[in-house]
């Protein structure tokens, strides 16, 4: 995950995207999206999201062994020890983001604002427990950005 630069930023990129999907591309009618495949598509990017942030927080993977997958049941664990309150903001994000938008599609627009918030909420936690390791800031610092890209490509 360092190689992709920091998390949280990742993660709230995630999300970003999958509201930029449901802008761009749902179509919403009223109060509800017309089409449920990009539904589908921003609710799987934003947990992807909410996964990312909870793993950067929790190191969950970390404790994993090689190519075994996490579950839910594991953030769910990890973040008990952590922070109980928040359990539930999980499982609220599991069942709209994950199951209702990222499987069935709901249309509803005011369950994928809620679902939105959810993530949005567990990521903001996963920003303030947080606690990067030099080796992965010393990993950000080194990767130039985008200005830095530019400039030596113009003026060197």
């Amino acid at each position: 995950m360092a190689a992709l630069g920091h998390p949280i930023r990742e993660a709230e990129r995630y999300l970003q995207n999958a509201r930029q999907i449901l802008s761009d591309k749902a179509e919403k009618d009223g109060d509800y999206y017309n089409d449920t495949k990009y539904v589908r598509m921003a609710g799987n990017t934003a947990w992807n999201g909410v996964l990312i942030a909870l793993d950067a927080a929790l190191g969950v993977k970390k404790k994993m062994k090689p190519k075994q997958r996490p579950d839910v049941q594991d953030y769910q664990l990890a973040l008990h020890n952590r922070d109980s309150k928040m359990n539930i903001v999980l499982l609220s994000a599991y069942e709209s983001l994950h199951k209702a938008l990222g499987y069935d599609g709901n249309p509803n627009y005011k369950i994928v604002q809620s679902a939105l918030a959810d993530g949005q909420r567990l990521i903001e936690w996963a920003d303030k427990n947080y606690h990067p390791t030099p080796e992965e800031i010393a990993t950000w610092e080194k990767k130039p950005n985008i200005f830095n890209r530019i400039y030596s490509y113009l003026f060197m």
